[in-house]
């Protein structure tokens, strides 16, 4: 079954309307964590401009909206709510495997002025041909956020970690200073946070910037994927899952935690009593010259092809997505990183913030934004992040003699479950 879009005709008629059409609607939006509660903190402002759309933000939680949104849509958009946060990385998964499921956000006043508003880098996994299936929200700057005290402890001065040698170094002496304290963790048994955020850093990823090739065993990603093993194997990196990382660094057990620019919110949400403790310093590179820039996350707001309420879902999406109030507010509130370019000029970013000791974190966060370079996810990133998983749990466990073993045998298996080629 095919969804229908609006006719032509029907959307001029919609966009000529003018606001009266959809302001009386009851939606649905299905989120996760910070993400969620970033939309909460929308909704006065959003309610005083269209007070009779009544809006419900379910926080799902990451993993559950993937799956539930992949269920839905493969049966017919049955069960979805109006709105579906999409993270960037997983998008093209929907989109490829159904076109149909989302709404064109063009047909209902997504026009090419708006679109202008956010980076290309942005959109590009979210637009295929003439069709926009979502809407630019978060960007994910990575960044270190570390713990002044325990850093000084030390006498570990951040402005000093360059290279992750530097990081490694540091690492001990951190932990030597401080009993029981680890440098950093990483989700090795749920993720591959780490790889990805090395590895984009210097300019490899899973598959090349058109999406066309198998890139994960160039030198690059080999590089990366070399360092991280020896971050782990020095102690430097400790395993841990989401929710471990949170009570590490509530019970100051982790200096650091590495992540995208929207963890700020996470750290700031989560540990309130450690207010002023807090910092946040540029990621080290393989070298000290290396790029410092990499990016994590980001999402998007899709509105699905069933909602009864299109054009209410629209007004809420562009309110949200699409203007300085509605991205600022879930900066101050969440720190989640806006995508568009007007609210990163916004006075806020260069204000101090208390939280962080009074440091300019927004600054020094978002100074880092032009030098991302891009990276796919397509529609094949399911099939490369199960294949990664299991490569690297079983090259840490010393089932490949080296890093570029590994991501040979990697890349194969890519190859054979996608049918695309691997870069030469």
């Amino acid at each position: 079954m095919r969804f229908k879009l609006l006719a032509a005709t029907a959307a001029v008629a919609v966009l000529a309307s003018g606001s009266a059409f959809a302001q009386s609607a009851n939606l649905t939006i299905w989120s996760w964590n910070v993400a969620a509660s970033a939309l909460k903190s929308t909704l006065p402002g959003f309610n005083k401009q269209f007070p009779d759309i009544k809006i419900t933000v379910e926080d799902l939680g990451n993993s559950q909206v993937f799956d539930k949104t992949l269920a839905a849509c493969a049966a017919g958009g049955d069960g979805l709510p109006d709105i579906v946060s999409i993270e960037n990385f997983e998008a093209e998964i929907f989109w490829s495997r159904f076109p149909d499921c989302f709404a064109n956000l063009k047909e209902l006043g997504y026009t090419a002025d708006i679109q202008a508003k956010f980076p290309d880098f942005k959109r590009t996994e979210l637009e295929v041909g003439d069709v926009a299936y979502a809407m630019p929200w978060d960007s994910g700057p990575v960044a270190v956020f570390y713990r002044r005290d325990l850093y000084e402890k030390a006498g570990v001065d951040p402005s000093t970690i360059s290279t992750w040698d530097d990081f490694i170094a540091a690492g001990k002496k951190i932990s030597a200073a401080n009993p029981g304290v680890v440098m950093a963790q990483a989700d090795f048994n749920g993720d591959s946070e780490w790889f990805r955020m090395i590895a984009n850093e210097q300019g490899c990823g899973y598959y090349s910037t058109d999406g066309q090739n198998i890139t994960i065993n160039q030198p690059a990603c080999v590089a990366s994927l070399q360092k991280v093993k020896e971050m782990k194997d020095a102690g430097t990196l400790t395993s841990a899952n989401w929710d471990e990382k949170i009570q590490a660094n509530t019970a100051g057990k982790a200096a650091s935690q590495l992540y995208g620019g929207w963890y700020e919110g996470t750290v700031r949400s989560t540990s309130p009593d450690l207010k002023g403790k807090w910092g946040v310093y540029r990621m080290p590179s393989l070298t000290a010259d290396g790029p410092h820039a990499a990016n994590l996350g980001g999402s998007s707001l899709a509105i699905s092809a069933t909602s009864a309420n299109k054009e209410a879902a629209w007004k809420f999406v562009n309110y949200a997505l699409g203007t300085d109030e509605g991205q600022i507010t879930m900066l101050k509130e969440f720190g989640l990183v806006p995508s568009l370019l007007s609210a990163e000029k916004d006075p806020f970013v260069n204000e101090p913030q208390p939280y962080w000791g009074g440091q300019k974190v927004w600054a020094d966060i978002l100074a880092t934004l032009p030098k991302i370079v891009p990276s796919r996810g397509t529609a094949f990133q399911s099939d490369a992040e199960a294949i990664f998983k299991a490569t690297q749990t079983k090259f840490f466990a010393g089932g490949y003699p080296d890093a570029k073993a590994a991501l040979d045998d990697a890349a194969k298996q890519i190859a054979s479950a996608t049918g695309l080629p691997i870069a030469q």
